[in-house]
């Protein structure tokens, strides 16, 4: 061929090439609420002619590249009315879309109410999401929406403990979820020591719980991560609304800075359940309450870019006579700023700051106690809609932390505690990460990224120095773990690295739509956790201390793998979704025999690093529709630790043998229902079903010097009791609502209908009466009846 026939075939390929590219214009725009212009999350915006769609991301942002032509736009989101609209795409196309509640009536625009069914196109698996108004349906503890209970209610995840918020997710621990707030990490979840959570349900727009799968922009945890985001606050009008329970009430209001540009949202709660002890003369200088305040502020500069300022302060009050104070609670801050580069280019930059401080007055011994960590994050997002088949999202993060294990200050002038100081440290976690989601076929799409971290323990410190590196020891004569005494010591100037890690963490997952109502699918991640909690409970408490890894200290790195099958029903009026996973964590903390955590100022002496493995089936039945709808969950599982001897004569932990994490339930049912029985009046109800938790018995005594001494057998080789309870609630909303601006509803539910005496805890003693040895078990609710009424107006 000649070279002139070469020129002109390139040329009319170009040109063939370009006039393709022009026959494809790009959809975009923003999804809001009608009444409140509060951008949505995860709306689905789907082109059935092309059977192709994509959802709005976490500020309600939409962009999809169509060839040219004339189409059919179906957008639904659960809880608000579907909409069809046609769109003449001969041009970029900017289209905002505005969606009304299922309360308002719209009949011309109504397809029908959209259903909150199983996705079986999107390679996203191991992934919950709770609608508010679902969550506010469900019966709890003591009248209080709680939003970590609520998804307790899922497969795959447990409670920490009888009246614990704390969770655990597929085997793994509470520490190694990663709770962000508006993107700001919550370091303790719970209020009043785990009876409540730190979430006011009134301020919450969206929750979704990362089981596996976990996209490549998350990192720093081994087991999960639950993102919720707060609301933006209503740009139409000013509105209030509350609720008034037995024990707390809370406040929300939100309204316009400037009409459809701006908005506020400021939130307030409280307990004052200690009130009434002050009507007890035993009682009246004892107090347990909390309070916290939720405040954002959003204010959109053009159409490309938009301002907001989120916070979040809570805290917790424990008091004894005046003489015991306990204090702990979280603090974020996180400014944001979102702009869009192009139709298809979409950014987001973040400051933010998290801190979690716990302090303790001990005015009977004259001193003060105050500990916790910060930390000071910058992240800068990209996402990328290339095409309407491939997506990618990009960014990168760095983390600086600021740990405080314990500051101890004289209470007063005539203390006779001096001041003393353990020593702080400090820490850098950088990240940078890529993800792209593709559809290959139009059965096939697949989702993969990667994520790199690092992370930098940093002095001002002094590290101690052992024999061999090693500063815990084993005694061969008695076949225990012993501290090991130090050699010498090393300071580390401010900023000097005493110990660095980086690593890679992969991520993928992939679906195969086997038909318009079914699908496979598969993921693998690998999760590297930094930050270590130091604790000896199995759910979190407020003294518990976070550690940063160091040379002693390992990171820990999760891999799982996960397999499911999804499929929905009779046009989604019913779902089933079926997984299975296996999980392994390498540098698992395990702690020698007596270990003393408290105010101990060389941890590394009293821990060993395992492993942990987790395995099991979940299913989950949904029904979507009607006035009878919820779901049934049941889950096989399976946690196991080991910890094996670091040398042939070392016995390890329980001879070195797996033996069961105490998150492990091998038996875990759920059931959740409500039913609209009329305008006036709806019903919830909960059951839950738990195999108990492991835990030591003591298998004897021996009396030393008289005093007697109980011995233990192997670690976690007895179980509590099997923990169940059921909860119903009623609602009454009054016929008077429907013209009034202030609308109002009373809601009834009783905790523990049947009075289950659910094990906290069992304890040994021996009674003073028959000096025979007992079991007592410790049990922290029975049956718990309880009135709130709600407002808003």
């Amino acid at each position: 061929m000649s070279s002139k026939k070469i020129i002109l075939l390139f040329i009319v390929l170009v040109s063939s090439l370009s006039s393709f590219s022009q026959e494809k214009y790009t959809l975009s725009g923003i999804i809001t609420d009608t009444n409140s212009n509060e951008t949505l999350i995860g709306v689905n915006i789907i082109i059935p002619e092309l059977k192709t769609g994509v959802t709005t991301n976490e500020y309600g942002f939409y962009s999809i590249t169509l060839p040219k032509g004339n189409y059919k736009v179906q957008i639904s989101y659960f809880g608000y009315q579907s909409i069809e609209e046609t769109v003449d795409l001969n041009q970029n196309t900017k289209n905002n879309f505005k969606l009304f509640d299922s309360e308002t009536a719209l009949k011309e625009v109504i397809i029908t109410d959209n259903k909150s069914k199983t996705d079986i196109r999107k390679p996203e698996m191991s992934v919950n999401k709770l609608s508010i108004s679902t969550i506010k349906k469900m019966p709890v503890v003591l009248g209080e929406v709680d939003v970590l209970k609520s998804i307790l209610l899922l497969p795959g995840v447990t409670n920490a403990g009888e009246g614990a918020s704390g969770f655990n997710v597929r085997g793994g621990g509470a520490d190694q979820n990663l709770i962000l707030l508006d993107e700001a990490t919550i370091f303790n979840s719970s209020h009043v020591f785990g009876f409540f959570s730190v979430f006011n349900p009134d301020a919450i727009k969206d929750l979704k719980l990362y089981k596996g799968g976990i996209p490549a922009r998350f990192g720093g945890r081994a087991s999960s991560v639950l993102d919720i985001y707060q609301k933006d606050g209503s740009s139409k009008g000013f509105h209030v609304n509350g609720g008034i329970g037995l024990i707390s009430s809370r406040i929300l209001a939100e309204g316009p800075l400037v009409k459809d540009r701006g908005s506020f949202l400021i939130g307030g709660r409280s307990s004052y359940a200690h009130l009434f002890l002050k009507l007890s003369k035993d009682q009246k200088d004892n107090a347990a309450y909390f309070y916290d305040l939720n405040t954002k502020l959003s204010y959109k500069l053009n159409e490309n870019n938009n301002l907001y300022l989120s916070g979040y302060f809570g805290r917790d009050v424990f008091s004894l006579n005046k003489s015991f104070t306990n204090t702990y609670g979280n603090s974020t801050l996180n400014l944001r700023w979102n702009h869009l580069f192009s139709d298809k280019l979409f950014s987001n930059l973040s400051l933010i700051y998290s801190d979690y401080y716990y302090g303790l007055d001990l005015d009977f011994v004259g001193f003060k106690w105050d500990s916790g960590i910060k930390n000071y994050n910058i992240k800068y997002d990209f996402k990328s809609y290339i095409s309407d088949k491939f997506k990618l999202n990009y960014g990168a993060n760095g983390i600086y932390y600021n740990f405080n294990p314990g500051t101890i200050k004289p209470s007063d002038e005539n203390s006779g505690i001096n001041f003393g100081q353990l020593d702080k440290k400090y820490a850098f976690e950088p990240a940078v990460y890529i993800n792209a989601d593709q559809e290959i076929s139009n059965k096939i799409s697949i989702s993969y990224g990667l994520r790199f971290s690092l992370f930098y323990r940093l002095g001002q410190s002094t590290m101690n120095i052992y024999e061999d590196n090693n500063p815990v020891t084993f005694n061969s004569d008695l076949q225990i773990y012993e501290k090991a005494t130090p050699i010498g010591t090393k300071f580390y100037a401010k900023n000097k690295v005493i110990e660095n890690f980086n690593n890679l963490e992969p991520r993928f997952s992939f679906v195969y739509q086997l038909n318009d109502n079914q699908s496979v699918k598969a993921s693998y991640n690998r999760m590297v956790q930094y930050l270590q909690l130091i604790s000896n409970t199995s759910s979190p408490t407020p003294l518990d201390v976070w550690t940063p890894s160091d040379s002693f200290i390992k990171p820990q790195i999760a891999d799982q793998v996960a397999l499911g099958y999804f499929r929905n029903f009779k046009d989604g009026a019913y779902s089933l979704e079926v997984e299975t996973y296996y999980k392994e964590v390498q540098n698992r903390l395990d702690y020698i025999d007596g270990a003393d955590l408290i105010a101990n100022k060389a941890i590394e002496q009293i821990i060993l690093n395992g492993q942990l493995r987790s395995y099991g089936l979940e299913l989950m039945f949904k029904k979507n529709e009607g006035r009878l709808n919820g779901w049934i969950s049941y889950t096989l599982s399976k946690s196991e630790q080991q910890t094996p001897g670091r040398t042939p004569i070392e016995s390890g932990i329980n001879n070195g043998k797996w033996y069961d994490s105490v998150y492990d339930k091998l038996h875990n049912i759920a059931i959740t229902s409500s039913y609209e029985w009329n305008e006036k009046w709806s019903f919830g109800a909960n059951f839950a079903l738990q195999s108990g938790q492991p835990v030591t018995y003591p298998t004897g005594q021996y009396e030393y010097l008289g005093i007697t001494v109980p011995s233990y057998g192997l670690r976690n080789e007895n179980r509590l009791p099997a923990y169940h309870h059921l909860d119903i609630a009623a609602t009454l909303t009054p016929e008077k609502n429907k013209d009034r601006n202030w609308k109002g509803e009373w809601v009834f539910s009783i905790y523990n209908l049947y009075n289950r005496k659910n094990a906290a805890s069992i304890n040994f003693r021996q009674n003073v009466d028959t000096g025979y040895n007992e079991a007592v078990k410790t049990s922290i609710f029975g049956v718990v009846p309880a009135v709130s009424y709600n407002f808003k107006f």
